[in-house]
């Protein structure tokens, strides 16, 4: 498919109102311009998280082909089910399983939990729990849409995926768990 794009400013959303993939307006304060909102928010938060992570490394590779994925999930929530719908766009659970894959392989290097742990440590282990956080917050909007409209279950799947992948690929980027920062419990605190 080849995608060409000639103007930027189209002025179609100046009344507050945008097109979805099958023609239909919607105001842009709809749950599913919300839902993709968030999405384009996620993939924004990836790309930064990718500016902290060697060009040439397995993690920038893969977080590249997230945020493709979270483009495809985009398209596939542009489209509201009905006769114009496109099927071919939509996702099937194949990334769900790939995305189980990476998080396995990351699990299996890392120390053992013994805490909660606290976003931060290294930029890229705090970026990645800001993905994390903003897969949470993206997962909810598609929930809250899924509550009024029919979604593709499998979005749902790969955003819970989503965040298991980032909470492990944050503690690889803190020496795969090993510098975590980690929860004390108030009354450990005061204990000291």
């Amino acid at each position: 498919m080849s995608i060409r794009i000639d103007r930027v400013v189209t002025r179609g959303g100046d009344a507050g109102q945008t097109s979805l993939g099958d023609g239909s307006r919607v105001t842009k304060d709809s749950a599913r311009i919300e839902a993709m909102g968030c999405l384009d928010e996620l993939n924004a938060v990836v790309g930064l998280l990718r500016s902290h992570v060697a060009a040439e490394s397995k993690d920038a590779a893969q977080l590249a082909e997230l945020q493709n994925w979270l483009f495809d999930m985009g398209a596939d929530l542009c489209q509201p089910e009905g006769p114009k719908a496109q099927k071919a766009s939509r996702l099937s659970g194949e990334i769900v399983l790939e995305l189980e894959v990476w998080v396995e392989q990351l699990r299996q290097a890392q120390a053992p939990l013994t805490s909660f742990v606290l976003p931060g440590g290294t930029q890229a282990a705090a970026w990645a729990h800001l993905a994390r956080t903003q897969t949470r917050t993206t997962e909810r909007r598609v929930v809250a849409l899924a509550q009024q409209e029919a979604v593709n279950p499998e979005l749902l799947k790969m955003l819970n995926r989503l965040s298991d992948y980032f909470f492990v690929l944050a503690r690889h980027f803190n020496q795969d768990g090993r510098t975590d920062l980690v929860w004390t419990p108030a009354a450990q605190r005061a204990a000291v």
